[in-house]
């Protein structure tokens, strides 16, 4: 069956150093997640978000608008719009904006919810 979602009726999910909202997932029916992600600009002097991961599962982000790095497992990969980097089950990463925009990235996963899958580090 069909999934229609806006953005307006999408959940806020409050994750630290960025706000993600959680268009598609097991709550409205889905196998998979897709998250719209937006970092800002980082402020002069603030500490770097920490990494997390997923230990079930992979997790694809693909960069809709400004520029950014993803630090995956001691690698860093510079991130443009129209990339798109895939990382696996286990891997700690983090992605920071690196341009002086708002960081606007799609993230996908194959599994349906996330709260009890994602380990996060603290800062």
């Amino acid at each position: 069956m069909a999934i229609h979602v806006t953005l307006d009726a999408a959940e806020d999910l409050g994750l630290p150093g960025r706000r993600a909202r959680e268009i598609v997932s097991g709550a409205r029916g889905a196998d998979s997640t897709l998250r719209l992600v937006e970092i800002a600009v980082p402020e002069p002097g603030a500490p770097a978000r920490a990494p997390h991961w997923h230990p079930e599962c992979e997790e694809c982000i693909h960069v809709l608008s400004g520029s950014g790095v993803t630090w995956v497992d001691g690698r860093d990969f510079a991130m443009a719009p129209g990339d798109t980097i895939r990382i696996a089950p286990g891997e700690r990463h983090v992605t920071r904006n690196t341009g002086g925009s708002p960081l606007i990235m799609l993230c996908f996963f194959p599994a349906p919810s996330f709260r009890i899958l994602t380990g996060e580090e603290n800062a």
